[in-house]
């Protein structure tokens, strides 16, 4: 048997026709497949890989966790030394509302807890989110999701969940005092990089404190620096009550947050106890790779270059008469074409080429860019111009 069939009949399968780059080593922003072919990375893991693959100070936190000791106990009863450390660090670069964490394992279970912290807080039952939303694949996630094609296998979902549309400040009167939390994307991802207006995040914080509802803001793949900002409701000036965070926060390990005030995650301690729990949340060896990605986030990567690179590459990319829309903050990146057909076309050339692209479950017809944060220039032109002989090559 083939290591492409049995990669496809031995593990479980997201999709007919996955990449199947037969992966070797990664560093940087380059993968390397067994035949040493390299591929320009970028899309990062889908947001994962912010700082590039293989960063020697996150293989040293690593290292050094690993010689200490592994799991221990489940979340919450033991004192670590790498838990605390992260939860520190992290808390230092928040508001001071937002000042205690719960880690858990992935971003979907940090949204899994989000939901479940508001009804406990409010005593409500009602959940609001947005149409286009993605907030994970779990049951309680995939139920705040818009996404109804991805849904309607799975039915029935969680109830008592309104969908209101995305950047419209008057569907905003539909949050009422029967609403627990409202759920959003600051940046939403799936559905094509949606960036909502100042008016209209004011008016949701505004909203969601005259109602007394939760305000969830998910930044599991815009968070991070991805957008342009450590976290990206820097560019509201709006403070959620509710932060859910993962993807590239593990350094490439696998983790997800939930950070909230200390009075609202105590609400998990009591009436029940064990209101909320994981067995491997707050892993040792990935709080202290998710700490020292932090660390590096702060040191070493400048979040201007950041917005400025990303501007020149959709310049670049722009010049295509091709593409009919760019959405762009940070290095998060929506490429609109004719048809779905064109971003197939364009996506199978790139990695022909030895450049990974990618598209959007919910947003056929573009095609999806996020490469590392610590991308130089030079190879962001490389990219730009791989990209464009690309559109070139498979045009009709």
């Amino acid at each position: 048997m083939s290591r492409d069939s049995e990669f496809i009949q031995k593990l479980g399968q997201t999709n007919q026709s996955p990449y199947l780059i037969d992966v070797d080593r990664a560093d940087g922003i380059y993968i390397y497949d067994k035949a040493n072919k390299a591929y320009m990375d970028m899309i990062a893991g889908v947001a994962v890989s912010n700082i590039g693959h293989n960063h020697p100070k996150i293989i040293q936190a690593l290292k050094n966790q690993i010689d200490k000791h592994l799991h221990v106990m489940v979340y919450g009863e033991f004192i670590q030394d790498a838990q605390l450390a992260f939860a520190q660090r992290l808390v230092n670069l928040l508001p001071s509302t937002l000042n205690s964490i719960y880690t858990v394992n992935s971003g979907t279970e940090a949204n899994e807890a989000a939901l479940k912290l508001a009804k406990r807080v409010t005593g409500r039952t009602e959940l609001v989110s947005f149409r286009g939303s993605y907030h994970g694949s779990t049951h309680g996630s995939m139920s705040v999701s818009g996404n109804e094609v991805k849904k309607q296998a799975f039915r029935p979902l969680l109830p008592d969940v309104r969908f209101l549309q995305h950047n419209s400040i008057s569907d905003l009167e539909q949050i009422t005092t029967k609403t627990a939390g409202v759920i959003i994307e600051t940046i939403q991802g799936d559905a094509g990089v949606r960036v909502p207006s100042h008016e209209f995040m004011l008016a949701l914080r505004k909203r969601c404190t005259e109602v007394g509802s939760l305000l969830i803001f998910d930044e599991i793949q815009c968070g991070m620096g991805r957008a342009g900002k450590l976290f990206a409701f820097e560019h509201f000036n709006v403070v959620p009550d509710v932060l859910t965070l993962g993807k590239a926060l593990g350094g490439g390990m696998p983790i997800g947050a939930l950070v909230s005030s200390h009075e609202n995650l105590w609400e998990f301690t009591y009436n029940p106890m064990l209101g909320h729990i994981t067995t491997f949340g707050g892993h040792p060896v990935v709080c202290a790779s998710a700490n020292a990605f932090l660390e590096i986030m702060e040191t070493e990567v400048n979040l201007e270059e950041v917005e400025r690179l990303g501007a020149l590459l959709e310049s670049i990319v722009g010049q295509s008469e091709e593409i009919k829309e760019i959405r762009r903050i940070g290095m998060m990146f929506a490429f609109d074409m004719e048809s779905f057909e064109r971003v197939e076309k364009v996506v199978k050339r790139c990695l022909e080429k030895g450049l990974i692209s990618f598209w959007f479950l919910s947003h056929p017809y573009s095609f999806r860019l996020s490469p590392p944060l610590t991308i130089t220039e030079d190879e962001i032109r490389k990219a730009g111009e791989i990209i464009l002989t690309s559109i070139q090559e498979t045009a009709d």
